[in-house]
């Protein structure tokens, strides 16, 4: 990585706050975990993930009483037997909207984890996808490890290579979409600091319980967008790091899912710029239908209208 972006040297950055999870050992994690006296809580949001959901767990307590404290599955109302699994695994689980009953139904994945934090007692928290294949215990440690080292840091994004399924063919790279086609040129125009980092979109990331309660989260598809935006604002990018967990093999979404992901993204990006550069008349209306096409059954194409809402929980010790 070369060069600056509108003043900022990225490539700065990406050397002293980029790391790979080889580069701790789990030993000298532990021992740092120990004299910091720190407590560390897993989350695991779930929805229909019963595929996977217990190889996931099965590497997190691999790590348990050296590493983890605490398990916790928060479940989407899956219709599958993914709690229950969850359960029989070892994790403490929760259903996500029992949480905040009084919110009503959770909004998506960010309300989800949003919601965790009134029942994860850790002092450092990481979130980790339940639809991996090839879990590990180093997707937690590897989150862990710069927080633990450097006390700067307050919150650790993972990237990694993303192999995509096409028909019964795994290639080996393709994953990453919606952060090449949204998130990346969005960065690049608006928030030079963040270009340094490979996938700002990953579903793995950890950070500090002080952090994590003083920052909003959106419901939807754009959590992750608004809690990198929210955290350069709040803590500067050297609050940030990023770390290699070189693969993540999970289920890949079609283009038209993909396409509600990048309008989520969107409406959280316009929505932020709204609120730093002070135009809240131009962009105080922001939609919440997105209109997409379908084939009816006569194979013409139809418009079809769908809801994609964007709601900002407020940065929970305010609660």
């Amino acid at each position: 990585m070369t060069g600056t972006n509108a003043g900022f040297d990225v490539r700065q950055w990406f050397e002293r706050r980029t790391f790979h999870a080889e580069d701790f050992s789990v030993a000298d994690l532990a021992q740092r975990k120990a004299d910091q006296g720190v407590r560390v809580s897993v989350v695991l949001p779930s929805f229909n993930e019963g595929a996977t959901i217990t190889g996931m767990i099965h590497a997190v307590r691999t790590l348990e009483h050296v590493l983890v404290d605490e398990i916790i599955v928060v479940d989407g109302d899956s219709t599958d037997d993914t709690a229950r699994l969850a359960q029989a695994a070892g994790a403490t689980v929760y259903r996500d909207a029992d949480l905040a009953p009084d919110l009503g139904p959770t909004l998506g994945k960010g309300d989800a984890l949003w919601r965790s934090l009134a029942v994860a007692t850790g002092d450092v928290i990481a979130f980790v996808d339940t639809d991996i294949r090839n879990p590990d215990p180093h997707f937690v440690w590897g989150l862990l490890g710069p927080l633990l080292v450097e006390p700067e840091v307050q919150l650790v994004k993972a990237f990694y290579e993303r192999p995509v399924q096409m028909g019964e063919v795994l290639h080996s790279s393709g994953g990453g979409r919606v952060t090449e086609l949204t998130a990346r040129p969005l960065f690049n125009l608006f928030w030079p600091e963040l270009t340094g980092l490979v996938q700002p979109l990953s579903g793995e990331y950890a950070g500090r319980r002080g952090l994590l309660e003083a920052i909003p989260f959106f419901t939807g598809y754009g959590v992750e967008i608004g809690m990198l935006i929210d955290t350069l604002a709040l803590a500067g990018i050297d609050a940030i790091a990023q770390v290699d967990l070189s693969e993540r093999v999970h289920r890949n979404q079609d283009v038209a899912a993909l396409s509600r992901m990048s309008f989520g993204i969107m409406q959280v990006a316009m929505k932020r710029l709204a609120d730093r550069d002070h135009m809240p008349d131009a962009l105080a209306e922001l939609a919440e239908h997105y209109v997409q096409f379908d084939r009816d059954d006569e194979d013409r194409a139809v418009p079809v209208s769908r809801h994609v809402p964007i709601v900002e929980r407020p940065p929970f010790r305010t609660i």
